[in-house]
């Protein structure tokens, strides 16, 4: 189990049950000028995505999961700070503000493997990978 997805750390007993049963775990990241997405695949399969993405500033969750997802994500907390569903959730960071360029750094943790759906367990997954992505090297700004 890998204990970070990106340089962000993940708590294993949280995103254990989102994963399906398996051999091999590999994590593949993709980072470009505006995001970070990280793939976590089980035998080669895709299990989880998370994201860390600079994003126009101003805006609410439910206006950034729309560039991510076509499914229906309802649940919220925190008065629209955090977005979620049973195998989704999208967050926006409190204190990551690009001044430059006018954007906020937003998160996404979507399980794509696993028949498990458990809206509760996914928001606290997605309060805490923000959370660390609050602590992260991420929050300095958009990599150069």
């Amino acid at each position: 189990m890998p204990s970070t997805l990106c340089g962000v750390r993940v708590d294993a007993e949280e995103l254990t049950p989102f994963l399906p049963p398996g051999e091999k775990l590999t994590v593949t990241p993709q980072v470009r000028p505006s995001s970070t997405w990280c793939d976590l695949r089980v035998d080669g399969t895709l299990a989880v995505r998370t994201v860390q993405k600079w994003w126009q500033g101003g805006r609410d969750t439910a206006y950034f999961l729309r560039s991510q997802t076509l499914e229906e994500v309802t649940e919220s907390a925190e008065k629209g700070r955090f977005v979620y569903s049973g195998t989704q959730g999208f967050g926006k960071t409190k204190r990551c503000v690009d001044e430059k360029y006018g954007q906020e750094l937003y998160t996404g943790f979507q399980a794509y493997a696993s028949d498990h759906e458990d809206a509760e367990a996914m928001k606290r997954l997605i309060v805490s990978f923000t959370e660390r992505v609050e602590r992260s090297d991420a929050c300095d700004g958009p990599p150069a």
